[in-house]
């Protein structure tokens, strides 16, 4: 397909995602539209919108590539996500919407002290710094190689552009207009993944159905109970996936921003329950595409593996149909995650850091939100293109992507000692227990495989985030003779 095409494809795509920020945004400019879109969401949009924020660009490639090596063995941890989600709708999100929460750290004040608070705020607002840059530095490599190199666009022109465009379509409303536009993103993700599914089914002449043929090949095989060493081992994945739900989502401003946006507790519960089981079936169909991607080149002896089966695939072998749908379903992907980190961004910064709702008029409110996501987009420009001309070794850029998960821990750690637990602790100790429970979970983990020949993986989390709590617990105000009945009470 010609790189002029692709082009208008995105400009399409974009005008778009203007034409609904035109329509949700109010004409009244207020931080509690941008912040809450005053709790008026409806939560079947918000659902199916939140699906596409979860499945960034990496997913959108990845999972089917890791079919090859590893099958089946991720959906034991969307299994985990099961649990995860069920904590987040019952503990949770009741105390958020009784709290009447605009930012979920909020509570680590209330609970802790103003440490505490600012710490978790900025443990969230580096990992998703990161995070949404990577994620866009991966769509934004594809879009070059594909199409802007040859038309002779800049790689710095086309972030700047991208992330521009992102800032248009949120600045006005933020997530009211990220909860609508999130939904049409996933749609489209949906019919490129339908599409992709539908055109291998037709291409490979698949004499039983789909459902048989999959279920029947050897790569999907799905729970691993052999070797309690090996990262795919069930229970670690399982685990594992069950805390990345919680803290990934329900302990992520960027996630719960949308589910704070919902009418009632009863809507954001509903919105949590369906957005568990659609995002599982989802999940579900991406890792049946993966065998459906592999055993196709396979059979006609190409070599594509890993994050660019689906890319070289699209590209070169299925057709313009899917090659469209292709690159609209990565774009929805990428941006989906991104809209909403930006507008996440803004709301943590503002709320948590510079307690704008506490130190300013209503007036001065709304300006200094629009500078601090004027500077959000800057910041998410200058990162991407960072990764692109500072880091030349992508294996390096991915390694950070990962170390970005470290910074979930600590605030696993404090949410759990907060709700669990009735003691207080230091907060002035509070930063440093952050800090060092990363480095220490690193190294255990590190040394572990080496040593032991145990891989943590997704484990490493729970690590994290037990050591953070026993931090907590040995600087609370519990009796040193008490700690050992504490600790084997399981901290009641």
């Amino acid at each position: 397909m010609e790189p002029s095409y692709i082009l208008l494809i995105l400009v399409l795509y974009f005008v778009v995602l203007l034409i609904i920020s035109l329509v949700t945004s109010d004409k009244e400019e207020d931080n509690e539209n941008f912040f809450k879109a005053k709790r008026q969401s409806p939560w079947f949009v918000v659902a199916f919108g939140m699906i596409g924020a979860s499945l960034s660009g990496v997913t959108f490639i990845s999972v089917p590539g890791w079919v090859e090596t590893s099958q089946f063995s991720y959906m034991q941890v969307v299994l985990g996500y099961l649990l995860g989600y069920l904590v987040i709708g019952t503990v949770l999100l009741p105390l958020y919407y009784r709290m009447n929460l605009t930012s979920i750290y909020t509570y680590l004040e209330q609970r802790f002290g103003i440490n505490s608070y600012k710490t978790g705020a900025s443990f969230f607002i580096l990992s998703r710094v990161v995070g949404a840059s990577f994620r866009l530095f991966l769509v934004a490599n594809v879009l070059q190689a594909l199409a802007f190199d040859v038309i002779g666009i800049p790689y710095w022109t086309t972030v700047s552009i991208t992330i521009a465009l992102i800032w248009l379509y949120t600045f006005k409303s933020g997530i009211k207009t990220v909860v609508w536009t999130d939904t049409l993103q996933t749609l489209f993700m949906l019919i490129a993944l339908g599409v992709t599914i539908m055109v291998l089914y037709d291409e490979m002449n698949i004499p039983q159905g789909i459902i048989s043929f999959i279920s029947e090949s050897s790569l999907s095989k799905t729970f691993f109970f052999e070797d309690i060493n090996s990262v795919n081992y069930f229970w670690k994945q399982f685990l594992s996936g069950a805390f990345i739900a919680i803290v990934m989502t329900g302990l992520d401003q960027d996630m719960m921003q949308k589910n704070l946006s919902c009418r009632t507790l009863k809507d954001s519960q509903k919105n949590m329950f369906w957005f568990t089981i659609i995002l599982t079936v989802v999940n579900l169909a991406f890792m049946s595409l993966g065998v459906l991607l592999t055993l196709y080149a396979q059979q006609n002896g190409i070599e594509a593996h890993n994050d660019q089966l689906f890319p070289v695939l699209a590209k070169d072998y299925l057709g313009p149909v899917v090659f469209i749908s292709f690159i609209i379903g990565l774009v929805a992907a990428a941006y989906s995650s991104a809209d909403s980190a930006l507008t996440a961004l803004t709301t943590s910064f503002s709320v948590d850091i510079l307690a704008i709702d506490k130190r300013h008029s209503l007036k001065s409110q709304v300006q200094i939100r629009k500078r601090v996501h004027l500077l959000f987009s800057l910041v998410l420009i200058f990162v991407i293109i960072s990764f692109k001309y500072l880091i030349k070794d992508e294996s390096v850029i991915a390694k950070l992507f990962v170390f970005t998960g470290y910074t979930y821990g600590p605030l696993l750690g404090m949410y759990s000692f907060g709700l669990f637990t009735n003691l207080k602790t230091r907060d002035n100790l509070i930063p440093f227990i952050a800090l060092c429970s990363p480095v220490l979970a690193y190294f255990i983990s590190l040394y572990s495989n080496r040593w032991l020949g145990f891989d943590f993986g997704f484990f490493v989390l729970i690590l994290n985030g037990a050591l953070t709590f026993i931090g907590l617990l040995i600087f609370s105000n519990i009796k040193s003779s008490n700690l050992s009945k504490l600790i084997l009470s399981g901290g009641k």
